[in-house]
């Protein structure tokens, strides 16, 4: 199964996905040409998912670095392996809602694998997410 990370994830950092369906990588065959009826890029759902925002933080899942992986599949159904800044986050159901918004349209369908390893850390937040985080008066 091929295996896309987020850009700033450690290449140790794979998750097991034998519970999941196989999904190869977004638009992509074999060869690393676009698969057979694919419409949706890595980069489109990336896009669509910088509208799904921490409830807490304000700040967009991608830019926090929560997002590690995209996985679509020929019929453009999604897995997105996810994480949170904390496995207690009483807030699951409002990102799973606010990520079914935003790709409404975009993908058939979409399922989240939540993942707790690695945990996320401080580290995984893009430099536009330390932007943001600072005009709130966070010191990262």
């Amino acid at each position: 199964m091929a295996e896309t990370t987020a850009p700033d994830t450690a290449a140790d950092s794979t998750v097991d996905h034998g519970d999941l369906p196989e999904v190869p990588q977004a638009g992509t065959g074999p060869t690393g040409t676009a698969a057979p009826g694919a419409s949706v890029s890595i980069e489109d759902v990336e896009e669509a998912m910088k509208d799904v925002v921490d409830p807490e933080l304000g700040i967009n899942v991608v830019d926090l670095g929560l997002v590690y992986g995209l996985h679509v599949d020929e019929d453009t159904n999604l897995v997105i392996d996810m994480t949170l800044t904390s496995a207690a986050c009483p807030l699951t159901d409002v990102i799973t809602d606010q990520t079914e918004q935003a790709l409404e349209g975009l993908v058939n369908d979409v399922a989240i694998n939540w993942v707790w390893m690695p945990p996320w850390g401080p580290d995984k937040i893009t430099p536009d997410g330390r932007e943001q985080l600072r005009a709130l008066g966070f010191n990262v």
